[in-house]
Formats: C-alpha cells, structure tokens, sequence
C-alpha cells in the first residue's frame, strides 16, 4: 500500500504468503469438518494434540522438543508480533526479507534495519555486514536485540548453505542477539535429497526461536496456524511466558477445526506427504521454467531452491524500462501485474530499495485461472505441457523477451 500515489511513499504492507494455487488435500477437508461441529474453543497457545504434534514435527526434523516449549497461534504473523513485543529493542532482518517481518516492528515502534546478504543466498545476513550494522546501531544510541532470518527463504527462493548460516549464527551469538528462524518453507525444498538443509536452532540451541507458519507446506493460506518452539532453558521459558500474555490480550487462538487439521496433517500420514512432495514438485518443475525465461532475457535471477517464487532483478534491462515509463520498484510493479495479468510485487515490498528493479514472480499463476487447471497440473505427468500452462510461460516469455529486444536496441553503439 502506497500512501502518495505520485512519490511512492512508504510501503506499509506487503504481499501475503504465496499460495500454491492448488485444491485441498481432501483428506484435511474431511477432518477439519468433523471438527467443526464441536463447540469447545482451541486455548490460546494451542490444545495438548496440536503441540504434541508440533513437537513430534520437529524432532523428525532435528529439533526435539516437548510442549512446554511449543506455542501455537493463528499464523506466523501473530507470533512474529508477539516476539517482538517479547524481547523488545531494535529488530534486524536481512535485504531482502519476506514481505510480512517488518511491518510488526513497525506497528510495535521498533527500529527495523535491513542487512544486505550474501552472493550465495537471501534470507540470512552476511556476517560482516551483521557485525558492521550492530556496531553502527548502537553507536547511534539504538539497542539491536533481535535477528530474523529464513534458511529457505521467502522471497529469494535460496537456501542458505551451513557454512554461510553457521558464520552469521557466531557473529550474532557473539553479539548477544536472539535469533527468530523462520523455518515455514523448509519442507519445500526443490530437490530435498541434494540440498543440506540445517536451523539455526542446530547451532545455537539456546538463543533461536523457530517459528513455521504450516501454509507453507500442509495447510492451504485461508487456514490459518502456526507454531513457535523456543530454546530449553530459562530464557526460553521467560519468553514462552510473555509470547503467551501477549498472545491471550490478542484473543489469537487458532480455531479449533484448524486446529484438528493442523494436528493431523503434522502428523505428517502418507497421504498429507505424498501430497507435499508433488505439490513441492510441480513448482519445483515450474519455477525451473520460469527462471529459464527470465534469465534467457538478460535479468537477473538465483535459481530457484525452495517456495513458490523466484526472486528476479531486472536491472540489466533497465533501458528498456525507462523507455516505459518504468524507473524504480514500483513501476516495475505495475508495469510487470499489468502485463503478465499476476502479481508482480517490487522488491520494495521485501525492504529491498525503490530503485532497484526487482521483482518477486510466484509460480502459482502459472498453474492456470481455475480450479480443475490447477488440480490437472497437480495431476499431470507433463504439467508443463498443458496447454494453460505453456499459455502462461509464453506470456511470460514475450513480456521479457520484448524487455530483452528493446534493451538491446537502446544500448550505445560500441
């Protein structure tokens, strides 16, 4: 949301998680609507069968835990907030980060620092540049007490590689900050059994909060829960506490069929797994696609790792844009929603600068305008083979690919 339409002022929120674009699990549907004939409201916090399967989620992933130090709530959002709140002083994210970090500081009064990150990756700072913002920030007076981050990360579509993680962990550990790792796209890693994927909570067990919002990969969006599980000690138990009181003065308790689908599906039965995989295939299969379009037109792109997105800079086409009308984030938005008939949000909404022609392109779209499109993809041996399929990346590609020739044809005689 701009407030001044003519100068671009201050992005207040951004886009919401991607959606997969693809129908219920049926077997969630069934189970959520069983539960919605039962009158008892979900506790705030979250009911003992939904924590105890929270925490069998996330021994199966490394990190053991037992329900006295799980939380649950409707989303991720409402924890991000209530940490916050919690821990208090100055937050820092990476730049990038996902659209939804800062605008909880913000709403708090907390400062929000962005620190730029690696060659390699998004979604974790680079160590040096960690280190050189905390000195800045307290230098100025500020109190930087909070590092958010995301191993697989939302809006690059990068996973971090240890050794980079493992550098950032010691440079914040040794600065004292507390770390959220934002872990809700973990499982949809592109090519899990060639990608090492470690949390933060790995290294430094007793400063990082994990925090996974299950739309990621077991719940659709409009189903909203998600859990944090905080260190094993007395600064994670002071922590749980607070979360807690600020979580009962929201009234933010996960309804209570969501509740029961969000208890079944982390169970994680083969049928909810089976899904998974091949939802986290399909996209896998598209945005390898995409990514082969915007690259061969000259921008910029990582490949593509994890999510539903790919995470795109259009800089090298940046002549071309202007001759558009197009000069920063937001005309870039604008200009690529208007074209490509999808959403299109400009780095802008992720902290990155306005002047930067970024992008982020999600590959839920591209799975076509219905729901039986959508399903046939999920369904389809060939997705991208589909006629609605191959209409969008043909879009896709023209839109760049017009992009790419004007480029070439403003460039300077040599």
């Amino acid at each position: 949301m701009r407030t001044d339409p003519e100068g671009h002022g201050p992005v207040r929120y951004g886009p919401p998680l991607p959606d997969d674009g693809l129908p219920v699990l049926p077997e969630l549907t069934a189970v959520l609507a069983a539960a919605a004939a039962r009158p008892r409201a979900e506790p705030v916090g979250g009911g003992t069968p939904l924590l105890e399967a929270a925490c069998a989620y996330a021994a199966r992933r490394g990190l053991p835990a037992e329900t006295d130090h799980v939380v649950a709530a409707p989303g991720a959002p409402s924890l991000l907030l209530a940490l916050t709140a919690a821990l208090g002083g100055d937050v820092l994210v990476p730049r990038p980060c996902a659209a939804w970090w800062a605008p909880y500081a913000r709403l708090l009064g907390r400062p929000v620092f962005h620190v730029a990150t690696p060659a390699e990756c998004g979604g974790v700072p680079d160590p040096y540049a960690l280190l050189e913002t905390v000195r800045r920030v307290r230098d100025e007076g500020g109190d930087p007490r909070l590092l958010v981050l995301s191993v697989a990360d939302d809006p690059t579509a990068t996973v971090a590689p240890p050794e980079v993680l493992h550098e950032t962990v010691e440079a914040a550990a040794g600065e004292g900050l507390h770390l959220v790792s934002d872990e809700t796209w973990r499982d949809t890693v592109h090519a899990p059994h060639e990608t090492v994927l470690l949390s933060p909570a790995e290294m430094l067990p007793a400063r990082v909060t994990v925090v996974t919002d299950l739309a990621g990969s077991l719940l659709p969006t409009g189903w909203p829960a998600a859990f944090a599980r905080f260190p094993a000690n007395g600064d994670g138990d002071g922590l749980r506490a607070r979360v807690l009181d600020i979580l009962t003065a929201l009234g933010a308790r996960v309804a209570a069929p969501v509740a029961a689908a969000a208890a079944h599906a982390l169970t994680e039965p083969e049928p909810v797994t089976a899904h998974r995989a091949a939802v986290g295939h399909l996209h896998a299969r598209v945005a390898a696609a995409a990514h082969s379009v915007v690259v061969g037109a000259g921008a910029l792109c990582r490949p593509p790792r994890a999510g539903r997105h790919l995470y795109v800079d259009l800089g090298p086409l940046r002549p071309a844009l202007i001759a558009r009308g197009v000069g920063d984030a937001q005309d870039l938005e604008d200009f690529l929603t208007a074209r490509l008939g999808m959403p299109a949000p400009g780095g802008h909404r992720f902290g990155d600068d306005l002047g930067a022609l970024r992008v982020r392109l999600s590959t839920g779209p591209l799975l076509g305008g219905s729901d039986d499109e959508r399903a046939e993809c999920l369904t389809s041996p060939a997705p991208l083979e589909l006629p609605h399929v191959q209409r969008a990346l043909t879009t896709l590609e023209s839109v760049f690919d017009d992009l790419r020739d004007d480029a070439r044809r403003w460039e300077p005689p040599r």
